[in-house]
């Protein structure tokens, strides 16, 4: 008997529409013929099921079930496809979590280590991965800036520290920018963080769990038009991306080896693609995406694809994992 499979997307943040993408890629790609496939979209205003014809069910957010004409349907497993809040900061891990539904990707508890780039980068530092200098400035509590002027320099990175997508990310080259860009990401998050500017190039590596080993894929350059990899350079066209990398072997095996501990040491399950940024051949970590794009154009995809693996068999295999 086939198995009914929500595929959950959109979401409460700027990236719902990016999710709604890479939700309509999971659809084109999963096995209909071992699963019942369901498409889910939530938004803040509501959760529906949309079938075939475009007809809307809601969702009963009490158990997760959808009523379609009297006949009520539950899901055995949830592939999550929503980037930010609330698919990949734990809220909803923790849902399914408590409602004993099974579901792709981390559980709670890593979502939400993960998503915070601060929290992040403090725990794979103690595992001895090499990240920037940092300072996390809190909403509403006070802070010394002229101390971390001093110690991190000029240009430096001013980042909302629980978003995604490269959304609430600006590089300050003095003072004034960098007291404008603290005003405008407190206007979208309630902390922030503030990180040396390492100047370097800008890579991409996608790790996954696929034939029961944790499988590292090509490592893929990010090159922006813009003066640094920018939303408007990761998502409207102002960047090319070189996969795989024009790099040595020694700096690939470094990239990989450091992908692969980082995906170790957090647990990860499911696919995930860790950022770096390489000066003077020393990788260092910027951050990982538990849910990163899934479309034809995204880099996961092509990477799986420059491996040899089938992105239909991944799926299955993720799905499966979550059923046993």
């Amino acid at each position: 008997m086939k198995k009914n499979i929500a595929v959950i997307m959109g979401g409460y943040s700027l990236e719902h529409n990016i999710s709604l993408n890479s939700g309509a890629f999971v659809m084109r790609t999963i096995n209909y013929e071992l699963y019942n496939v369901f498409k889910i979209v939530i938004s803040k205003e509501k959760w529906i099921y949309i079938n075939e014809y475009n007809n809307e069910f809601n969702v009963n957010k009490d158990d997760f079930t959808v009523n379609v004409n009297g006949n009520v349907i539950s899901f055995d497993s949830v592939f999550i496809i929503i980037h930010g809040d609330p698919g990949e900061n734990g809220i909803l891990q923790k849902y399914f979590e408590e409602l004993k539904i099974p579901f792709t990707g981390p559980n709670s508890k890593t979502a939400e280590l993960t998503f915070n780039k601060k929290k992040c980068i403090d725990f794979v530092s103690a595992h001895s991965i090499n990240t920037a200098k940092s300072f996390l400035l809190e909403k509403d509590k006070s802070y010394d800036l002229y101390k971390i002027i001093n110690k991190l320099n000029f240009p430096m990175f001013v980042k909302a520290n629980n978003s995604g997508s490269s959304y609430g990310v600006y590089k300050a080259y003095n003072k004034d920018e960098l007291n404008k860009f603290i005003v405008d990401i407190f206007k979208i998050d309630n902390e922030i963080i503030i990180e040396r500017f390492i100047d370097g190039r800008e890579f991409s590596i996608g790790v996954t769990n696929f034939d029961k080993e944790i499988k590292v894929l090509a490592v893929s350059e990010l090159i922006s038009e813009n003066d640094f990899f920018d939303y408007e350079a990761k998502y409207e066209g102002k960047h090319k991306e070189v996969t795989p990398a024009n790099i040595n072997l020694d700096l690939e095996n470094k990239l990989k080896k450091e992908a692969k501990k980082i995906y170790e040491i957090l647990k990860l399950s499911g696919f995930s693609r860790i950022d770096f940024i390489v000066e003077n051949q020393l990788p260092y970590f910027l951050e990982i995406n538990t849910i990163p794009g899934m479309t034809e154009h995204s880099i996961f995809p092509k990477q799986l694809r420059l491996n040899n693996l089938n992105m239909t068999e991944l799926f299955t295999e993720i799905i499966q994992n979550t059923l046993k």
